[in-house]
């Protein structure tokens, strides 16, 4: 006979006087709080609006339900949530959360939820360029290109310096027989190969592409055009690409160098590149077999392919000898050596953590929703969570849209990098001993340097209020001991 549990309480001791017991008449209740968060960063900068206002609604007025800017940020939401499909949405709409950051309770026809469901969400998912008889909703391709660069600019009170855009294209897994899909044998699955590019934490672009490409496809059009709306309103700042190698190409780098953009590009290996260094490959194998530890090595020369570059280039190696083995890395790049040495580029750039054995950079490398995935298939890269969860350290909500909830850049800080559940875009990449950007130019101020506010000095509270040569002193002492009291 089957039990039947009706019981609407629990009880679960008396634990110092007080009963302990589990109640399930709490009403509506949600799993999903910290979308609220989410929500005030979007009131902070406006992104759902404004991403809305990309798209022109031609459905009659009277009977719409759900506008658009619903549906965007309900999909929008959604996807930083880990809901990403759109299934998901038939249950979602009865969840109060999502209704609250629609900030709509209540439908206006009796038979609707508050927000929409799969079928309405479709209807925005197939939007095109131009409106038909069965797609009322357009899209404007460029508007929504613009964005995230706009966004990116309005977050800085004044232009930096110099930026460095991070240009990444990853594997996004597909477990369906999804139109453009294509088997990559370097990823060992079905898969898209998206192409982003980043600036610190900050998404610039986000291009979805088929994986039977190569990986700088597309990379030209999209730097071209996020160069030149960056430079309209930073008309002097120092541009910087940095990417792997499967971007050092011919079409990338003659762009860059007739345009006035520098560039770091991994260099993929081959016999003629190893044979220039055997020298310091030797002596970093003797240093490693005397001392017992990896030994590196650097060397800087000039180098062209026999073919497919139209010029020779800076070409940086680092000869490494470590566990018994050659390990030699190459970069190629446009930086004069006065500006950055051998040994900085390559530890500026070389030494980047891989992901699951493979050599990898910009997003995150983890589903933030599905756990009957494992492995590689639980990777699922959303361009979403960047834009809202990646929000920079020094946000600037004044120069955004006015709203009541102004939000500071404190509020959207997270656990540093060797948290578990850190989900800034690269934190879980960079190594302890780099920089923010993994590459320190000297003498020049970047993306992401804070400054201290007028008044306040910059030193630790430790050091403040101590002269000049006391905190010299003080410095220079060891770290783990106690502090030398000033002298007066």
């Amino acid at each position: 006979m089957p039990t039947e549990c009706s019981a609407e309480r629990f009880d679960f001791g008396v634990v110092e006087g007080r009963a302990v017991e589990a109640a399930f008449d709490a009403g509506l209740v949600t799993s999903d709080a910290g979308a609220l968060l989410l929500g005030a960063a979007d009131r902070a900068i406006d992104l759902v609006g404004r991403f809305a206002d990309c798209f022109r609604d031609h459905r009659r007025p009277d009977l719409i339900e759900h506008a658009v800017g619903t549906l965007v940020g309900q999909r929008v939401f959604g996807i930083a949530l880990g809901y990403e499909d759109l299934n998901d949405h038939d249950e979602l709409r009865h969840d109060p959360l999502m209704a609250v950051l629609a900030g709509k309770l209540e439908a206006k026809r009796e038979d609707c939820a508050p927000v929409a469901g799969k079928s309405t969400l479709n209807r925005l998912e197939l939007s095109r360029n131009e409106p038909s008889r069965y797609h009322k909703i357009a899209y404007d391709a460029a508007a929504i290109e613009a964005l995230p660069v706009t966004l990116f600019l309005e977050a800085h009170k004044r232009p930096p310096a110099q930026i460095i855009l991070d240009l990444d294209a990853t594997d996004d897994p597909l477990h369906g027989h999804q139109e453009g899909r294509f088997f990559h044998g370097y990823y060992d699955c079905y898969c898209y190969l998206p192409l982003y590019v980043f600036c610190g934490r900050h998404l610039l672009a986000a291009k979805l592409r088929p994986s039977d490409i190569d990986a700088s496809a597309g990379s030209v059009a999209e730097v071209e055009r996020i160069v030149r709306q960056i430079r309209v309103h930073w008309p002097f700042v120092r541009i910087l690409l940095r990417a792997d190698s499967g971007f050092a190409r011919e079409a990338l780098m003659a762009w860059c160098e007739r345009n006035r953009v520098d560039y770091l590009f991994g260099l993929a290996r081959n016999t003629r590149l190893v044979a220039m260094i055997e020298e310091e490959l030797a002596a970093a194998r003797a240093a490693a077999e005397k001392t017992g530890r990896p030994a590196r090595r650097f060397k800087d020369f000039q180098w062209s392919t026999r073919g497919t570059w139209s010029r020779r280039r800076r070409v940086v190696a680092k000869a490494e000898w470590t566990k018994g083995e050659a390990n030699p890395r190459f970069v190629v790049t446009s930086l004069k050596r006065a500006e950055a040495g051998a040994r900085q580029l390559a530890r500026g750039h070389l030494l980047r953590p891989w992901r699951d054995g493979k050599p990898h950079q910009g997003v995150p490398a983890r589903s933030l929703r599905r756990p009957h995935f494992r492995g590689d298939h639980a990777r699922q890269p959303t361009a979403v969570v960047v834009r809202l969860d990646g929000l920079c350290a020094d946000l600037c909500p004044e120069a955004h849209r006015p709203c009541r909830n102004h939000l500071c850049g404190r509020h959207l800080r997270h656990h540093p990098p060797q948290a578990p559940e850190d989900r800034r875009t690269g934190a879980h990449q960079r190594p302890p001993h780099q920089d923010r950007h993994g590459l320190g130019l000297s003498g020049r101020r970047t993306v992401g340097h804070r400054r201290a506010p007028p008044g306040q000095s910059r030193r630790s509270p430790r050091l403040a209020g101590l002269t000049r040569e006391a905190a010299t002193r003080q410095t220079a002492a060891s770290p783990t001991g106690p502090p030398e009291k000033p002298t007066t």
